[in-house]
């Protein structure tokens, strides 16, 4: 019997983990020193913030003066896409179901004077690189495509892309929010320019994100101030939340059994809806997907009214992305990749943490065929 509310929304966010918790808050009223200053506890804060840099590149396999911390994913998606430096060049391509941080970075550097273009995907969400190689010119500036799919989890053929880029003289960034932390990333391997990460998707503070930049690559300062993050993006740093960021990649680094856990939630979760639950369908790819990640679309049903039934039964989870989940309109990820009508009203987003456990999936399993099979019968 379940007795407490069930937290399926973790691409929306996390919980902080205990332990970062417990680590962090000392950094709130002990240590609590501006790391500019040169006296003993600001040298202890600076260490603090110079640890958590390096735990952030070591599980992306960059060097430590490669990673930026910023606010969060849509800062650095901010920063990679407006602050470019490419040779004046004026064209900018991305995808159709990109999270709206580059969707609507994009719509305002078009107002700014450039051409955008947005690549098609296919019913499973992938970009077929051969789209990306008709669609470049000599006047692209940067390509950006997510690692992958912050709604139906479609993970992209990122580092073809990125060769594509490279060769025709265009810089690669991908937002790797969701997938920091559900995949292993190297960014040497996947020769990637720019690469975006936020904390509170992976357990640390929300406020807290950084953004790779390869050595070579030639990126404006985001903010003019003082000399923080080698002058690039200025102001006093949010020590805790950085803290909680590296703690958070430490803890990544050296529990990769977590993936399995988690997928091996997903997949019961996945195997149970699609054998008990008729007319519904599993969107994005069956296995080339983020491990935490179980998107679906059931026909004939408002997923609005969906989400608040599940709510009643203290089950929590989402229709497609939290930063547009207010909105009246279709998912434009579910409509890019060409859901049949009878199925579109219905998009519904499942997502598990390692706190999620097998009776809790039973239990939401149980509900949802429930509240499902009342819905149509209304």
């Amino acid at each position: 019997m379940i007795n407490k509310r069930i937290y399926l929304d973790n691409a929306a966010t996390t919980k902080v983990d205990d332990d970062i918790l417990n680590e962090i808050t000392k950094y709130f009223n002990i240590e609590y020193a501006n790391p500019s200053s040169i006296y003993k506890e600001s040298r202890t804060v600076q260490n603090a913030i110079d640890k958590a840099r390096s735990s952030v590149a070591k599980l992306i396999n960059a060097n430590s003066d490669e990673i930026y911390f910023t606010s969060g994913g849509t800062e650095s998606d901010n920063w990679a896409i407006q602050c470019v430096k490419n040779k004046n060049k004026k064209h900018i391509i991305t995808s159709k179901i990109e999270h709206h941080a580059i969707l609507n970075t994009c719509k305002y550097m078009q107002e700014s004077g450039h051409n955008v273009t947005y690549l098609d995907v296919d019913k499973n969400g992938f970009i077929n690189p051969q789209t990306l190689e008709e669609n470049i010119t000599k006047n692209t500036s940067i390509v950006s495509i997510m690692t992958a799919n912050n709604e139906i989890g479609t993970i992209q053929p990122i580092k073809q892309l990125c060769e594509i880029a490279h060769k025709n003289g265009a810089y690669f960034h991908t937002d790797a929010v969701q997938a920091i932390g559900k995949l292993d990333i190297d960014v040497k391997d996947s020769n990637l320019d720019m690469m975006s990460i936020s904390g509170h998707k992976i357990h640390g503070l929300k406020g807290i994100g950084a953004l790779y930049i390869k050595k070579s690559t030639q990126l404006k300062n985001l903010i003019y101030g003082g000399s923080q993050e080698s002058t690039k993006r200025a102001g006093t740093e949010n020590v805790a939340a950085i803290v909680s960021l590296g703690l958070a990649c430490e803890k990544l680094t050296a529990n990769k059994d977590e993936q399995n856990y988690i997928r091996n939630l997903r997949d019961y979760f996945v195997n149970q809806v699609l054998s008990k639950i008729d007319d519904c369908i599993l969107t994005g790819d069956k296995d080339k997907r983020l491990v935490n990640n179980a998107s679906f679309c059931f026909a004939n049903i408002d997923s609005k009214i969906l989400i608040i039934l599940l709510d009643k039964a203290c089950i929590c989870a989402s229709v497609g992305s939290a930063c547009t989940s207010g909105s009246i309109e279709n998912s434009h990820v579910i409509k890019a990749i060409g859901v049949d009508d009878k199925y579109i009203n219905g998009n519904i987003r499942f997502t598990f943490s390692k706190y999620n456990t097998k009776e809790e999936i039973d239990y939401t399993v149980s509900k949802l065929a429930e509240i499902v099979k009342k819905l149509r019968n209304n």
